[in-house]
């Protein structure tokens, strides 16, 4: 039972709905007879700028230039004159003598021997001879020998050659030694080599008589015959 009363009391009545829709109405009419609402704006105020001209820029100063001091040179010192000593050249044909007072004479040594039968004097070596050198030279006896076989090769071509050697000859007159100086191809320079090892035979250079060894430069031709 007092559910149903909760219940019919908790609903709304047609006639009060239409009381609340009269109210809001005309607050609704009243705001609109009541005009637009008003509103306030806030403007920056206007500025008023006035250009200020600037000062001028002031002149560069520059400084003045500052007087150099100059530097006083002392005048040259004037050295007395000092004469040079007079010093008398001898002539060619003048001999100069040295005097007691500035050298001292040495007196001469004493030999075994009697000079004029006072018993001082001089020795004088007698001059060593010379040695005598005699150069090496071929030995006449193998002159045939001394020209080499004509390389196969350069013979084929045609071609003529020279070679010029340096050989150190022994003190039997045997060559030790073959040292090129210039040749005109390797064929010709290797024949004249092996020849002066086995062939060449020379009188040896001499020393006072005595066989030394000595260095002598030969040139040997190669040329076709006609």
């Amino acid at each position: 039972m007092y559910a149903n009363r909760y219940a019919s009391e908790r609903r709304f009545h047609p006639a009060s709905m239409g009381v609340a829709l009269a109210i809001n109405g005309g607050l609704l009419a009243a705001m609109l007879l009541a005009g637009s609402v008003s509103v306030v704006r806030y403007e920056d105020p206007v500025l008023n700028t006035t250009a200020i001209p600037l000062p001028p820029t002031p002149p560069e100063v520059k400084p003045e230039p500052q007087p150099v001091e100059k530097t006083v040179q002392p005048p040259p010192q004037t050295l007395p004159f000092i004469p040079k000593p007079l010093i008398d050249l001898p002539r060619p044909d003048e001999t100069v003598m040295a005097s007691d007072a500035t050298l001292p004479i040495t007196p001469p040594p004493t030999t075994t021997g009697t000079l004029g039968g006072t018993g001082t004097g001089v020795t004088v070596d007698p001059p060593k001879p010379m040695p005598v050198l005699v150069d090496a030279a071929p030995d006449p006896r193998y002159r045939d020998a001394f020209q080499p076989a004509y390389p196969p090769a350069e013979r084929r071509a045609e071609r003529d050659g020279a070679v010029t050697v340096r050989v150190r000859i022994g003190a039997d007159g045997r060559v030790t030694a073959v040292e090129p100086v210039r040749a005109t191809s390797d064929a010709f320079w290797e024949a004249t080599r092996r020849q002066a090892l086995s062939k060449w035979r020379f009188r040896a250079a001499t020393r006072d008589g005595v066989p030394v060894e000595s260095w002598r430069v030969m040139t040997v031709r190669f040329e076709m015959e006609n």
